[in-house]
C-alpha cells in the first residue's frame, strides 16, 4: 500500500503523512524525486527510515518513529506546522482510516467506547490538503467492509477523500462516484465486490483484471 501511494507523489510536492502505514511511504519513493515531507510535530524535509543503529532519538515523525532528513530540512513549532496545513500549503496528505464512505467521507479518529488520544491533525488535513489519499485494510479484523455507503463511525470530515488504496484494490472518488481502478493479486473482481460495503463503478482500464 505504501509503495502504491508513493507512485502518486510527483516532483516538488509538499506531502503530509499520517501515522502507521503512511509513514512508510518515503521508503518507496522513486530515486531522484524531490519532495518535502511535512509533519505536525514541526518538520519539513523528512526522509526514509534510518538504518538500524543510526536512529536519532530527537528526530522523528508525528507518530514518534525515527526518520532521516533531506537537504533543506526545516524545523519549527507545531503552531507553524498547523498554520501551513490550515493555509492550504500541503499538496498531498496520506492518512490511515477506520472507514471511508462512497461519497468520500473520512472516519478515522474514534471508535465510540474506546479510549483514544485525540483527533490529531486529521481534521485540518482533511479540510485543507489539496489531495487526500487513504491507506487502509479493505476489511476490519471482524471481516466487515471498511468502504461503505455511509460511515457508521463518527466522521472526521465529509467528502474529502480523493483516493483509497487498500490491501486489495485502488479506488478513485470523483463527483460522489466510487471508481475501481486497480485490483491487486490474488484478488478478483468478485472478491472486491463481496468485501466492499457499497456499489462502485469499474474503470474500463482497471488494472489487474
Amino acid at each position: 500500500m505504501a509503495k502504491r501511494a508513493a507512485a502518486e507523489i510527483t516532483e516538488g510536492m509538499v506531502v503530509n503523512l499520517g501515522i502507521g502505514i503512511p509513514s512508510l511511504v518515503p521508503d518507496h519513493l522513486e530515486p531522484g524525486i524531490r519532495v518535502m515531507f511535512q509533519a505536525e510535530n514541526g518538520i519539513v524535509g523528512m526522509g526514509g527510515t534510518p538504518p538500524k543503529g543510526m536512529e536519532d532519538e530527537n528526530l522523528c515523525n508525528a507518530g514518534g518513529f525515527p526518520v532521516e532528513t533531506v537537504p533543506g530540512t526545516s524545523y519549527f513549532d507545531s503552531a507553524l506546522a498547523f498554520g501551513m496545513i490550515r493555509k492550504g500549503l500541503i499538496d498531498l496528505s496520506i492518512l490511515g482510516s477506520l472507514q471511508v464512505s462512497r461519497s468520500g467521507d473520512l472516519a478515522n479518529w474514534i471508535i465510540p467506547g474506546k479510549k483514544v488520544p485525540g483527533m490529531g491533525g486529521a481534521m485540518e488535513l482533511a479540510g485543507k490538503a489539496k489531495k487526500l489519499i487513504v491507506l487502509m485494510n479493505h476489511i476490519d479484523r471482524d471481516g466487515n467492509p471498511k468502504i461503505l455507503e455511509k460511515c457508521s463511525l463518527p466522521i472526521t470530515a465529509a467528502g474529502c477523500v480523493n483516493m483509497v488504496i487498500t490491501d486489495r484494490a485502488v479506488f478513485s472518488l470523483m463527483e460522489n462516484e466510487l471508481l475501481l481502478t486497480e485490483v491487486f493479486p490474488p484478488f478478483s473482481l468478485d472478491d472486491i465486490r463481496n468485501s466492499t460495503g457499497c456499489c462502485f463503478v469499474t474503470s474500463k482500464e482497471c488494472k489487474g483484471l
